[in-house]
């Protein structure tokens, strides 16, 4: 289980500082196949996610994770599912958003592609 919690450690932190200082670098982490749900939206395809991703209304963004965690998916596969909650600050703003984000990371040689992106913001 440690191998999967560092791969999960890895990914995210990677993720993350790659989405809050250039979205456009992501859709090598994504696929033809990949699709992400945004706040319910289904977008389908590693060019439309990426069309989403890069068009979010805001030009600053920092991600804070508060809890990781990750399980194996697949008895066969070596892939996981890894879910993560923080805290989400865009534009200079004094309130952070809390988000919650489910991806199920597929192997792809020596690295992984996320299959599945699941992101909600979490109000209330």
């Amino acid at each position: 289980m440690s191998d999967i919690n560092n791969i999960a450690k890895q990914f995210t932190d990677f993720y993350y500082s790659t989405f809050d200082s250039d979205r456009s670098s992501l859709s090598s982490l994504y696929r033809p196949e990949s699709m992400l749900t945004w706040e319910g939206t289904p977008i389908a395809g590693s060019t439309a996610i990426a069309e989403k991703l890069t068009s979010l209304p805001f030009s600053k963004v920092q991600h804070k994770v508060t809890t990781l965690d990750a399980q194996p998916s697949s008895p066969t596969v070596a892939s996981l599912i890894v879910s993560v909650t923080g805290l989400l600050v865009v534009d200079d703003s004094t309130n952070a958003l809390q988000f919650s984000q489910i991806f199920q990371l597929i192997p792809d040689g020596s690295s992984y592609y996320v299959y599945n992106d699941i992101f909600r913001l979490n109000y209330g």
